[in-house]
């Protein structure tokens, strides 16, 4: 594009636009190979999860605040990667959302 006082205002001035790569208040161009990298990456399939779980498996959560704490699946979200488990805190069931990485089944 040509960097000109107007088009840069009508770049600036785009919902959803808020801020640029580059130094000080221009944009830094990129090569057209950079653009079809990241054209190809927007059309790429999202990640298919390989599921190991299901419902009422017992796990073992292995990452985050939940680390160390053993539940129960309440139920598997395969398009996101979740799964919600209900741990024991506090005497009471409570459902904590986790990804397939944050568990362990045992």
């Amino acid at each position: 594009m040509v960097l000109d006082d107007i088009s840069w205002l009508a770049v600036r001035t785009t919902q959803g636009v808020t801020s640029f790569v580059g130094m000080g208040n221009k944009p830094t161009p990129i090569s057209e190979a950079e653009v079809q990298t990241i054209v190809k990456f927007t059309q790429s399939e999202a990640p298919v999860y390989k599921q190991v779980f299901a419902a009422d498996d017992t796990v073992k959560i292995v990452d985050g605040p939940f680390s160390d704490f053993i539940g129960k699946i309440d139920n598997v979200d395969e398009e996101r990667g979740k799964v919600k488990v209900l741990v024991s805190i506090f005497g009471r069931e409570t459902p904590v959302e986790l990804d397939f990485l944050q568990v362990q089944k045992i």
